[in-house]
């Protein structure tokens, strides 16, 4: 995939405006984003919204290929002499999908609902707010979820959240009950704890199922 050149083409699109109209700004156009696309991939989702405040629209999208994932997040700018889009963050999603990821924006946070695996799934869920740094914006994580278990019952499972701008943590272990058809997940010797609070950006986001293991491992 060559996610460089894709990026490389938004920011060249964020500098060929002038400044002058205040008007909203609009994402980023579905046919820009399918002339970068390269044979096999596909837009998965998208999805806009204001993530910084700013009244413009932005724009998250998933990049999807047979063995790839990769999704973005484009921020709208307007400066002072200039207007357009800048890339804010990245990173990869695991390819077995089992649909396409879930992407909403609401009151400035992006979530990411992804679930991936076969027969034992992962169910990841991330959640981002927009920081100004000195090297531009990026996203940053403030909450993360996962969820390991059977999707037939064959085993138990175990269930993390994970608020990681104040480090609040909650591990949960999922217990099979009944029999048969009946058979579902009881939620037992549920755990709170508190984590060490550190600035993750979304291109350092953490393996899910990694961080879920290493917590529940750790009781």
């Amino acid at each position: 995939m060559r996610k460089l050149t894709l990026l490389v083409a938004l920011l060249l699109s964020g500098i060929a405006h002038a400044a002058d109209d205040r008007s909203t700004l609009p994402p980023v156009s579905d046919q820009f984003l399918l002339d970068q696309l390269e044979l096999g991939q596909e837009i998965e989702t998208r999805v806009d919204g204001d993530l910084n405040g700013d009244g413009n629209m932005d724009t998250v999208f998933v990049v999807a290929s047979p063995d790839e994932r990769h999704l973005y997040v484009v921020l709208s700018y307007r400066g002072e002499v200039d207007i357009g889009h800048e890339t804010a963050g990245n990173f990869k999603l695991e390819p077995d999908r089992l649909g396409p990821a879930g992407l909403t924006i609401s009151k400035g946070v992006l979530t990411i609902r992804d679930l991936t695996g076969g027969t034992t799934a992962l169910s990841a869920t991330y959640r981002y707010r927009a920081a100004t740094t000195k090297a531009g914006p990026r996203m940053r994580l403030i909450g993360l979820d996962a969820k390991v278990y059977s999707r037939t019952y064959a085993h138990d499972g175990d269930e993390m959240s994970w608020n990681v701008a104040t480090g609040d943590t909650i591990t949960t272990l999922l217990k099979i009950t009944g029999t048969g058809e009946d058979r579902t997940y009881d939620k037992l010797y549920t755990r709170k704890f508190k984590r060490p609070v550190r600035t993750i950006y979304m291109e350092d986001t953490p393996d899910a199922e990694e961080e879920l293991v290493g917590v529940t491992k750790a009781k």
